[in-house]
């Protein structure tokens, strides 16, 4: 991918559209300019194969997917923590999950082999793909690092 223009190309998981945002722009201040639908996820949102497939295409935000399926003990763990983070740093970092149960296409093209799984996206380049459960400060410091964010107060 060539290098980041002045926006980030932000996927509407409402829509589809895609959006242009100004890097360093507030994503809790943002909606997406066909249904107006929020762009941040102060509450992780749950995409699907197709979704996917179009974030990891087009869009260069940044961004996590939880790889999860409802039977897997520490996926159930850190669940809670996950969510606390999309609240934390919803200015600058978008949150998604996709049930590994359901949606069994994205897991096969990354050679997932284990749950949970986190994959962590800027620019249009794979930052990260860890695996194990995260919790706490742990969870935190993750992402704060892996997107140089600082966590907001809740």
């Amino acid at each position: 991918m060539s290098a980041p223009s002045e926006k980030s190309v932000i996927f509407c998981t409402e829509c589809g559209a895609l959006n242009g945002v100004p890097h360093g722009s507030d994503l809790t201040q943002g909606k997406c300019g066909s249904c107006k639908a929020p762009l941040s996820t102060v509450k992780p949102r749950e995409i699907d194969d197709a979704q996917f497939d179009r974030l990891r295409a087009r869009d260069t935000g940044a961004y996590i997917i939880d790889l999860w399926a409802p039977w897997c003990g520490p996926c159930r763990m850190m669940a809670p923590h996950f969510d606390a983070a999309s609240k934390t740093f919803a200015s600058d970092v978008r949150f998604f999950k996709l049930n590994t149960d359901i949606h069994r296409l994205a897991p096969s093209k990354l050679g997932i082999r284990g749950i949970p799984t986190l994959l962590a996206m800027k620019d249009g380049r794979q930052v990260e793909l860890m695996a194990g459960a995260l919790q706490g400060n742990a969870m935190t410091d993750w992402v704060a690092s892996r997107f140089d964010v600082t966590p907001q107060a809740s």
